[in-house]
């Protein structure tokens, strides 16, 4: 039954995905996905918004603070895991 459902997941999965890539405009189009409204108004209004002087400083450290913050936030999280799994293999009783 398990593997029955994880088949199930996964070959809806791969559908959502295969739907997702038929959605995308084609190679070489004139309108593509990375060319939006987004990518516009942070080049206008991220200087005026932020006050930071340079762009790439205001989307990072302001638009994307709680995104960077989150990435941050994991891999301490994954550093700590990783050091208390060395400190346990590390002090059992060796015979």
């Amino acid at each position: 039954m398990k593997q029955l459902t994880a088949i199930v997941v996964t070959v809806l999965f791969i559908g959502f995905l295969l739907m997702a890539v038929v959605e995308m405009p084609a190679l070489g189009s004139d309108d593509p996905i990375t060319h939006n409204e987004v990518m516009d108004k942070y080049i206008d209004d991220a200087i005026k918004d932020t006050g930071a002087i340079n762009i790439v400083s205001a989307v990072i450290l302001d638009y994307r603070a709680f995104d960077t913050f989150i990435e941050a936030s994991v891999i301490f999280t994954a550093f700590i895991f990783v050091r208390v799994v060395i400190k346990e293999r590390g002090s059992g009783d060796e015979k």
